[in-house]
């Protein structure tokens, strides 16, 4: 099987998880109609305290399905799509190797943008005790490793829909690895 969404989820609300839906509709520069982070200018509360004018590379949250499974079986966290309030959950796709700059299209029409990886905060640990620290860890050179899924911006909007297929457009080289956002 390839690269596939396997979930949709999105919340007018504030909230740290966000319910799975039959669909979501993606709009160009903006991100998921109807979520409480769409717009063009930053919408997560702290980085609109920073400050609000900032760009909004956060527009759409993409986490890995494989993730789930191995925060399951290393410490017991049940985790499902939404849980950790992300927009897309995908399988078959190393979303934390991609290249800032990666084209994704779910689906027939919709294409997002990466920009970078989530940036875990200690909600994480608020939602499941101790799970913020299987989603941040290091590698064998010491390295801080963020494995909570990675952002994008929505460049063609679109309905998504678990089911539809993932397509992957590398940008030109040399290829910038992601930093978070």
């Amino acid at each position: 099987m390839g690269a596939a969404v396997t979930a949709v989820s999105s919340n007018g609300e504030y909230a740290f998880t966000k319910p799975t839906r039959e669909s979501i509709t993606l709009l160009a520069g903006l991100g998921v109609e109807g979520d409480v982070h769409a717009g063009v200018t930053v919408r997560h509360r702290s980085r609109v305290a920073q400050d609000p004018t900032q760009p909004n590379l956060r527009q759409v949250h993409l986490i890995h399905q494989e993730l789930f499974d191995e925060v399951g079986a290393a410490a017991g966290h049940e985790v499902s799509p939404g849980s950790l309030g992300e927009n897309v959950t995908t399988a078959g796709i190393d979303l934390l190797a991609l290249p800032t700059g990666t084209l994704l299209r779910l689906g027939s029409e919709a294409v997002v943008e990466v920009t970078g990886l989530r940036n875990p905060c200690a909600q994480i640990d608020a939602f499941r005790k101790g799970l913020l620290k299987q989603v941040v860890g290091r590698d064998e050179s010491g390295a801080v490793v963020y494995k909570a899924g990675i952002m994008g911006v929505v460049r063609t909007g679109g309905v998504v829909r678990p089911g539809d297929p993932i397509t992957i457009e590398l940008p030109e080289r040399p290829h910038r690895p992601l930093e978070r956002v």
